[in-house]
Protein backbone atom coordinates (compact mmCIF):
# COMPACT_ATOMS: atom_id res chain seq x y z
CA UNK A 1 0.00 0.00 0.00
CA UNK A 2 1.46 3.35 -1.06
CA UNK A 3 2.07 5.90 1.65
CA UNK A 4 0.05 9.14 1.35
CA UNK A 5 2.13 12.17 0.33
CA UNK A 6 2.10 14.59 3.28
CA UNK A 7 4.39 17.38 4.38
CA UNK A 8 5.78 16.49 7.81
CA UNK A 9 4.98 18.82 10.71
CA UNK A 10 7.46 17.21 13.12
CA UNK A 11 11.12 16.36 12.63
CA UNK A 12 12.70 13.77 14.94
CA UNK A 13 16.49 13.91 15.13
CA UNK A 14 18.53 11.15 16.79
CA UNK A 15 22.06 11.78 17.98
CA UNK A 16 22.90 8.16 17.25
CA UNK A 17 21.34 5.12 15.64
CA UNK A 18 21.48 3.45 19.07
CA UNK A 19 18.66 5.79 20.18
CA UNK A 20 16.18 4.20 17.78
CA UNK A 21 14.28 2.26 20.47
CA UNK A 22 13.38 5.55 22.18
CA UNK A 23 12.43 7.05 18.83
CA UNK A 24 10.08 4.12 18.17
CA UNK A 25 8.04 5.19 21.21
CA UNK A 26 7.72 8.64 19.64
CA UNK A 27 6.80 7.23 16.25
CA UNK A 28 4.13 4.91 17.69
CA UNK A 29 2.30 7.85 19.29
CA UNK A 30 2.59 10.10 16.22
CA UNK A 31 1.06 7.29 14.14
CA UNK A 32 -1.88 7.12 16.56
CA UNK A 33 -2.30 10.90 16.39
CA UNK A 34 -1.95 10.75 12.57
CA UNK A 35 0.65 13.55 12.51
CA UNK A 36 3.14 13.41 9.60
CA UNK A 37 6.78 13.32 10.72
CA UNK A 38 10.31 12.86 9.42
CA UNK A 39 13.04 10.93 11.26
CA UNK A 40 16.76 11.54 10.71
CA UNK A 41 20.05 10.69 12.45
CA UNK A 42 22.60 13.48 12.94
CA UNK A 43 25.18 14.06 15.66
CA UNK A 44 25.72 17.47 17.26
CA UNK A 45 29.43 16.62 17.60
CA UNK A 46 30.29 14.35 14.66
CA UNK A 47 28.07 15.94 12.00
CA UNK A 48 27.16 19.46 13.20
CA UNK A 49 26.84 20.70 9.62
CA UNK A 50 24.24 17.99 8.91
CA UNK A 51 22.22 19.01 11.99
CA UNK A 52 22.20 22.62 10.82
CA UNK A 53 21.21 21.68 7.26
CA UNK A 54 18.34 19.47 8.42
CA UNK A 55 16.98 22.02 10.89
CA UNK A 56 17.27 25.05 8.63
CA UNK A 57 15.73 23.21 5.66
CA UNK A 58 12.98 21.72 7.82
CA UNK A 59 12.20 25.11 9.35
CA UNK A 60 11.70 26.60 5.87
CA UNK A 61 9.64 23.68 4.58
CA UNK A 62 6.83 23.17 7.05
CA UNK A 63 8.38 21.61 10.17
CA UNK A 64 6.61 23.16 13.16
CA UNK A 65 8.08 21.15 16.06
CA UNK A 66 11.51 19.53 16.42
CA UNK A 67 12.26 16.57 18.70
CA UNK A 68 15.88 15.88 19.64
CA UNK A 69 16.72 12.49 21.20
CA UNK A 70 20.20 12.07 22.65
CA UNK A 71 22.14 10.54 25.53
CA UNK A 72 25.45 11.18 27.32
CA UNK A 73 26.29 14.90 26.93
CA UNK A 74 23.04 15.27 24.92
CA UNK A 75 23.90 18.54 23.20
CA UNK A 76 21.69 17.78 20.19
CA UNK A 77 18.45 19.45 21.38
CA UNK A 78 20.33 22.64 22.29
CA UNK A 79 22.09 22.74 18.92
CA UNK A 80 18.72 22.31 17.20
CA UNK A 81 17.35 25.24 19.24
CA UNK A 82 20.24 27.43 18.07
CA UNK A 83 19.08 27.11 14.44
CA UNK A 84 15.31 27.62 14.75
CA UNK A 85 12.54 29.68 16.35
CA UNK A 86 10.25 26.63 16.37
CA UNK A 87 9.63 24.71 19.61
CA UNK A 88 12.29 22.08 20.35
CA UNK A 89 11.51 19.07 22.55
CA UNK A 90 14.40 17.20 24.13
CA UNK A 91 14.42 13.54 25.16
CA UNK A 92 17.40 12.62 27.37
CA UNK A 93 18.47 8.99 26.93
CA UNK A 94 19.73 6.78 29.75
CA UNK A 95 23.48 6.20 29.62
CA UNK A 96 26.48 5.88 31.91
CA UNK A 97 25.06 8.14 34.65
CA UNK A 98 21.51 6.75 34.50
CA UNK A 99 20.61 9.55 32.08
CA UNK A 100 21.12 12.39 34.56
CA UNK A 101 23.95 13.85 32.48
CA UNK A 102 21.67 13.94 29.43
CA UNK A 103 18.74 15.27 31.48
CA UNK A 104 20.60 18.27 32.88
CA UNK A 105 22.24 19.01 29.55
CA UNK A 106 18.84 19.02 27.86
CA UNK A 107 17.06 21.22 30.40
CA UNK A 108 19.71 23.74 31.40
CA UNK A 109 19.77 25.78 28.19
CA UNK A 110 20.62 29.49 28.36
CA UNK A 111 18.16 32.26 27.57
CA UNK A 112 16.75 32.81 24.93
CA UNK A 113 17.07 29.26 23.53
CA UNK A 114 14.78 26.95 25.52
CA UNK A 115 14.37 23.22 25.08
CA UNK A 116 11.12 21.65 26.29
CA UNK A 117 12.53 18.63 28.10
CA UNK A 118 10.62 15.46 28.91
CA UNK A 119 11.72 12.59 31.12
CA UNK A 120 14.57 10.15 30.56
CA UNK A 121 13.72 7.75 27.69
CA UNK A 122 10.20 9.20 27.49
CA UNK A 123 9.91 9.20 23.70
CA UNK A 124 6.14 8.75 23.95
CA UNK A 125 5.79 11.90 26.05
CA UNK A 126 7.80 13.85 23.48
CA UNK A 127 5.24 12.85 20.85
CA UNK A 128 2.31 13.73 23.10
CA UNK A 129 3.86 17.10 23.92
CA UNK A 130 4.43 17.75 20.21
CA UNK A 131 0.78 16.89 19.63
CA UNK A 132 -0.31 19.26 22.40
CA UNK A 133 1.76 22.06 20.88
CA UNK A 134 0.26 21.49 17.43
CA UNK A 135 -3.25 21.17 18.88
CA UNK A 136 -3.03 24.86 19.82
CA UNK A 137 -3.34 25.52 16.07
CA UNK A 138 -5.04 22.36 14.74
CA UNK A 139 -8.37 21.42 16.43
CA UNK A 140 -8.44 17.96 14.84
CA UNK A 141 -5.28 17.00 16.76
CA UNK A 142 -6.92 18.15 19.99
CA UNK A 143 -9.67 15.54 19.54
CA UNK A 144 -7.17 12.74 18.89
CA UNK A 145 -5.16 13.75 21.97
CA UNK A 146 -8.26 13.57 24.15
CA UNK A 147 -8.95 10.05 22.87
CA UNK A 148 -5.33 9.00 23.51
CA UNK A 149 -5.31 10.44 27.03
CA UNK A 150 -8.55 8.61 27.76
CA UNK A 151 -6.86 5.32 26.80
CA UNK A 152 -4.21 5.93 29.49
CA UNK A 153 -6.99 6.65 31.98
CA UNK A 154 -8.86 3.46 31.06
CA UNK A 155 -5.68 1.44 31.52
CA UNK A 156 -5.49 2.58 35.16
CA UNK A 157 -9.12 1.63 35.78
CA UNK A 158 -8.64 -1.83 34.23
CA UNK A 159 -5.53 -2.39 36.36
CA UNK A 160 -7.76 -2.61 39.43
CA UNK A 161 -9.57 -5.65 38.04
CA UNK A 162 -6.55 -7.22 36.38
CA UNK A 163 -4.01 -6.65 39.18
CA UNK A 164 -5.19 -5.08 42.44
CA UNK A 165 -8.33 -7.16 42.95
CA UNK A 166 -6.48 -10.42 42.29
CA UNK A 167 -4.15 -9.98 45.26
CA UNK A 168 -4.52 -12.99 47.57
CA UNK A 169 -4.09 -12.61 51.30
CA UNK A 170 -5.74 -13.57 54.54
CA UNK A 171 -6.72 -10.00 55.27
CA UNK A 172 -7.20 -8.73 51.71
CA UNK A 173 -10.71 -7.31 51.26
CA UNK A 174 -11.00 -7.36 47.47
CA UNK A 175 -14.75 -6.73 47.43
CA UNK A 176 -14.44 -3.45 49.32
CA UNK A 177 -15.18 -0.43 47.12
CA UNK A 178 -14.79 -2.09 43.73
CA UNK A 179 -13.54 0.52 41.28
CA UNK A 180 -15.49 -1.04 38.39
CA UNK A 181 -18.76 -0.36 40.24
CA UNK A 182 -18.04 3.28 41.06
CA UNK A 183 -19.93 5.98 39.18
CA UNK A 184 -17.50 8.87 38.82
CA UNK A 185 -19.05 11.94 37.21
CA UNK A 186 -16.75 14.64 35.90
CA UNK A 187 -17.72 17.98 37.38
CA UNK A 188 -18.59 20.94 35.19
CA UNK A 189 -16.92 24.23 36.05
CA UNK A 190 -17.99 27.75 35.21
CA UNK A 191 -15.96 29.27 32.41
CA UNK A 192 -14.11 32.49 33.16
CA UNK A 193 -14.66 35.17 30.53
CA UNK A 194 -11.11 36.19 29.74
CA UNK A 195 -8.55 36.66 26.98
CA UNK A 196 -5.74 34.98 28.93
CA UNK A 197 -3.50 33.13 26.49
CA UNK A 198 -0.85 32.03 29.00
CA UNK A 199 -1.93 31.52 32.64
CA UNK A 200 1.07 31.40 35.00
CA UNK A 201 0.52 29.46 38.22
CA UNK A 202 2.90 29.85 41.16
CA UNK A 203 2.74 27.60 44.22
CA UNK A 204 4.89 29.58 46.71
CA UNK A 205 5.57 33.23 47.53
CA UNK A 206 9.29 32.50 47.15
CA UNK A 207 8.70 31.62 43.47
CA UNK A 208 7.15 35.00 42.60
CA UNK A 209 10.47 36.59 41.51
CA UNK A 210 10.77 33.85 38.84
CA UNK A 211 7.20 34.54 37.74
CA UNK A 212 8.05 38.22 37.44
CA UNK A 213 10.77 37.41 34.89
CA UNK A 214 8.26 35.32 32.92
CA UNK A 215 5.74 38.15 33.12
CA UNK A 216 8.17 40.74 31.74
CA UNK A 217 9.13 38.62 28.71
CA UNK A 218 5.50 37.80 27.86
CA UNK A 219 4.67 41.51 28.10
CA UNK A 220 7.39 42.35 25.60
CA UNK A 221 6.24 39.55 23.30
CA UNK A 222 2.74 41.07 23.50
CA UNK A 223 1.20 37.84 24.78
CA UNK A 224 -1.75 38.16 27.16
CA UNK A 225 -1.17 36.38 30.46
CA UNK A 226 -2.13 36.20 34.11
CA UNK A 227 -0.07 35.39 37.22
CA UNK A 228 -1.78 33.58 40.10
CA UNK A 229 -0.37 32.44 43.43
CA UNK A 230 -2.40 29.25 43.51
CA UNK A 231 -1.52 25.62 44.13
CA UNK A 232 -3.25 22.23 44.27
CA UNK A 233 -2.13 21.35 47.80
CA UNK A 234 -3.35 24.31 49.84
CA UNK A 235 -6.31 25.26 47.62
CA UNK A 236 -7.23 22.18 45.54
CA UNK A 237 -10.82 23.15 44.64
CA UNK A 238 -9.93 26.73 43.80
CA UNK A 239 -7.01 25.50 41.72
CA UNK A 240 -9.18 23.19 39.59
CA UNK A 241 -11.90 25.85 39.19
CA UNK A 242 -9.38 28.38 37.89
CA UNK A 243 -7.67 25.98 35.46
CA UNK A 244 -10.99 24.72 34.08
CA UNK A 245 -12.34 28.26 33.99
CA UNK A 246 -9.58 29.67 31.77
CA UNK A 247 -8.92 26.49 29.78
CA UNK A 248 -10.94 27.57 26.73
CA UNK A 249 -9.05 30.84 26.25
CA UNK A 250 -5.64 29.51 27.33
CA UNK A 251 -3.20 28.12 24.78
CA UNK A 252 -0.32 27.25 27.13
CA UNK A 253 -0.03 26.92 30.91
CA UNK A 254 3.14 27.74 32.85
CA UNK A 255 3.72 26.29 36.31
CA UNK A 256 6.49 27.54 38.61
CA UNK A 257 7.31 25.52 41.71
CA UNK A 258 10.19 24.87 44.10
CA UNK A 259 9.11 22.63 46.99
CA UNK A 260 7.27 20.07 44.90
CA UNK A 261 6.26 19.46 41.29
CA UNK A 262 2.68 18.64 42.31
CA UNK A 263 1.64 21.95 40.69
CA UNK A 264 2.69 20.98 37.16
CA UNK A 265 1.73 17.35 37.70
CA UNK A 266 -1.79 18.40 38.70
CA UNK A 267 -2.05 20.63 35.65
CA UNK A 268 -1.18 17.68 33.41
CA UNK A 269 -4.06 15.70 34.91
CA UNK A 270 -6.60 18.49 34.42
CA UNK A 271 -5.87 19.86 30.94
CA UNK A 272 -4.61 18.64 27.57
CA UNK A 273 -3.02 22.00 26.81
CA UNK A 274 0.80 22.21 26.73
CA UNK A 275 2.27 22.72 30.20
CA UNK A 276 5.63 24.41 30.66
CA UNK A 277 7.30 23.72 33.99
CA UNK A 278 9.87 25.91 35.72
CA UNK A 279 11.61 24.24 38.67
CA UNK A 280 12.96 26.79 41.13
CA UNK A 281 15.20 26.63 44.18
CA UNK A 282 13.59 26.82 47.64
CA UNK A 283 14.98 28.30 50.85
CA UNK A 284 16.88 25.08 51.66
CA UNK A 285 18.57 25.00 48.26
CA UNK A 286 16.50 22.14 46.83
CA UNK A 287 14.64 22.22 43.53
CA UNK A 288 11.87 20.18 41.90
CA UNK A 289 13.52 19.60 38.51
CA UNK A 290 13.85 15.80 38.64
CA UNK A 291 10.25 15.13 39.69
CA UNK A 292 8.90 17.83 37.37
CA UNK A 293 10.52 16.43 34.25
CA UNK A 294 10.19 12.67 34.89
CA UNK A 295 6.44 12.40 34.37
CA UNK A 296 4.78 9.05 33.56
CA UNK A 297 3.59 8.18 30.04
CA UNK A 298 0.68 10.27 28.79
CA UNK A 299 1.20 13.40 30.88
CA UNK A 300 4.29 15.35 29.76
CA UNK A 301 5.54 18.57 31.33
CA UNK A 302 7.77 20.69 29.07
CA UNK A 303 10.45 21.43 31.65
CA UNK A 304 12.98 24.25 31.25
CA UNK A 305 16.02 25.07 33.35
CA UNK A 306 16.07 25.78 37.07
CA UNK A 307 14.85 29.32 37.83
CA UNK A 308 14.66 30.04 34.08
CA UNK A 309 11.29 31.78 33.95
CA UNK A 310 12.50 33.79 30.95
CA UNK A 311 13.00 30.64 28.88
CA UNK A 312 9.49 29.49 29.83
CA UNK A 313 8.14 32.70 28.30
CA UNK A 314 10.26 32.28 25.16
CA UNK A 315 9.03 28.69 24.79
CA UNK A 316 5.42 29.83 25.13
CA UNK A 317 6.17 32.45 22.47
CA UNK A 318 7.64 29.80 20.15
CA UNK A 319 4.51 27.68 20.50
CA UNK A 320 2.22 30.61 19.69
CA UNK A 321 4.50 31.96 16.95
CA UNK A 322 3.91 28.87 14.80
CA UNK A 323 0.90 30.75 13.40
CA UNK A 324 1.54 34.31 14.66
CA UNK A 325 3.88 36.40 12.51
CA UNK A 326 4.08 39.30 14.99
CA UNK A 327 5.43 37.04 17.73
CA UNK A 328 7.80 35.42 15.21
CA UNK A 329 9.35 38.83 14.47
CA UNK A 330 9.78 39.64 18.17
CA UNK A 331 11.34 36.24 18.87
CA UNK A 332 13.76 36.62 15.97
CA UNK A 333 14.88 40.00 17.28
CA UNK A 334 15.33 38.51 20.74
CA UNK A 335 17.53 35.69 19.46
CA UNK A 336 19.59 38.11 17.43
CA UNK A 337 19.77 40.41 20.47
CA UNK A 338 18.32 43.30 18.48
CA UNK A 339 15.90 43.99 21.32
CA UNK A 340 16.49 43.60 25.03
CA UNK A 341 14.09 41.01 26.36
Amino acid sequence: MAKPEMMPKIMILLGSGSDIDIAKKTVDILEKLEIPYSLKIASAHRTPELVKELVVYGDKHGIEVFIGIAGLSAHLPGVIASHTLKPVIGVPVEGKLDGLDALYSTTQLPYPSPVASVGIDRGENAAILAGQILSVHYPEIKEKLAKLKNSYREKVYKSNEEIAEKIEGKYAQNDFLKVSKLSIIEEEYEKIDSDITVPILVSNYSDLPIAKKTDIILDRLKISHDVRLLGPIRQPEKFVRYVKGVEDSASVFIGISSNSSVLTGSLSGITNKPIIGVPSINEEGFNSSLSMINMPPGVPVATVGINNGKNAAILAGEILAIKDYEIQVLLEKAKQKKINL
